[in-house]
């Protein structure tokens, strides 16, 4: 099982306005804990904070401990932090087994290690026998699966969700939010979402977080 994430006196800054007061949060294995907000209020800007890709422009304090790791100085690459966004981006040039391949920790040495993990992969989003398909063919319910079984092969430990949801009709949406929820818990991820949906909360499950005047 994974670590908590630990937000410990998390503040972050544009200027002299104060987005995000000093945070502390854990999120526990496998537990999902939702930031809701208005537009602006820095929700988004806490992923990147997490993430270790927040601009610049933004003055950000506070510790970030994934497990007994301090990440708080470590790039990005370093921090075994996957992200999920309303955008699928899938790489348009690359074949759907090709996309899933990417994500592979280098760690899986061997094209037929690398080609059993795509193909299980495949199984589990439902997507057995796409490994050559082009991702232009494929619906928004199948790109969505195939993105985030791209972020789990990287093998993160902790997940962060960009409202994944929102270009996803309303069917599709309870469907992805199962599959997303479901493939988190079941590895042990501390996951943070983002959404402006009270139905993606709720489908969470967890507890909420309001952020700005909310």
């Amino acid at each position: 099982m994974n670590g908590a994430l630990r937000l410990e006196a998390v503040r972050v800054a544009l200027g002299e306005r104060e987005l995000i007061p000093p945070l502390d949060l854990v999120v526990a294995s496998g537990e999902q804990v939702t930031v809701m907000g208005p537009s602006g209020c820095g929700k988004s800007t806490l992923l990147a904070y997490v993430s270790g890709t927040l601009d610049p422009v933004f003055h950000a304090s506070g510790r970030i401990a994934i497990g007994d790791t301090d990440v708080t100085a470590l790039p990005p690459e370093q921090r075994r932090v996957g992200i999920q966004f309303q955008d699928d981006l899938l790489f348009p040039h690359l074949s759907v087994g090709e996309n899933l391949a990417f994500a592979l920790m280098s760690t899986v040495h061997g094209k037929r290690a690398r080609r059993v993990r795509v193909q299980q992969a495949l199984v589990e989003a439902e997507l057995e026998g796409f490994v050559d398909r082009d991702p232009g063919t494929l619906s928004g319910g199948q790109r969505a699966r195939v993105a985030l079984m791209r972020t789990l092969l990287s093998e993160p430990k902790v997940l962060l969700l960009d409202e994944p949801f929102n270009k996803l009709d309303t069917q599709l949406r309870n469907d992805f939010r199962k599959f997303v929820f479901e493939h988190a818990a079941a590895r042990g991820l501390p996951t943070l979402l983002v959404t402006h949906d009270a139905a993606d909360a709720a489908a969470a499950g967890g507890r909420v977080i309001l952020l700005g005047n909310g």
